[in-house]
């Protein structure tokens, strides 16, 4: 006699696994091999917020900017103090168009965007203050007088020792003072000068 044996109904196991981020959650059927989608509640403003870009308030890339101005202001304080120390020179391209720059005609007109002036070890009264610098130069055997605040400067160059600075040109808005930064940025190309030899006062 053969006995019959009964196989018992095998219970569906289902298996529930959730994937952080996603929204849903997944079903596996494991007699089907069927995954199906059940959605769930997430709380997901915390990962919306920090996946926000949020906009520059501290204005980190302007205080960069300053902060870097300031190594050029320390190089002309040096200079002017004790004088250019071993192969050191200056190439310092600054725009004509600020209004708080002050240069000859002559110059202003044979550049009329940006210039670069270079300054190696014979150069006449270089002050510096908080708003910029001035100096003397000689182009074409005559003295004329530059004053070009810290805002104005685009390039800073020491040939000596391959050191370069570039800096964003801010248009100034009206009424800005020489030593303010704000403003529309607005680069160009400038172009170099080429000054003659020229001597201390004695």
């Amino acid at each position: 006699m053969i006995k019959r044996h009964e196989h018992a109904p095998v219970a569906e196991f289902q298996m529930t696994c959730s994937r952080r981020g996603t929204g849903v959650s997944d079903r596996h059927d494991r007699l089907t091999h069927r995954w199906e989608q059940v959605p769930f509640v997430t709380d997901c403003r915390g990962w919306e917020r920090a996946m926000q870009v949020t906009k520059d308030l501290m204005q980190y890339e302007r205080l960069a900017q300053d902060a870097l101005r300031d190594v050029v202001r320390k190089s002309l304080e040096r200079a002017a103090g004790d004088g250019l120390p071993g192969a050191h020179h200056f190439y310092i391209t600054f725009r004509t168009t600020d209004p708080g720059c002050d240069i000859d005609e002559s110059l202003a007109s044979a550049y009329p965007e940006e210039m670069t002036i270079v300054l190696e070890h014979q150069f006449w009264d270089l002050e510096i203050d908080d708003v910029g610098f001035e100096v003397t130069l000689k182009f074409g055997g005559v003295p004329k007088y530059l004053k070009v605040p810290w805002r104005a400067v685009t390039r800073f160059h020491d040939p000596s020792v391959g050191f370069r600075l570039h800096f964003d040109y801010a248009t100034p808005a009206p009424g800005d003072t020489p030593g303010d930064g704000s403003g529309e940025d607005e680069v160009h190309e400038g172009t170099v000068v080429s000054l003659e030899a020229f001597r201390n006062k004695e």
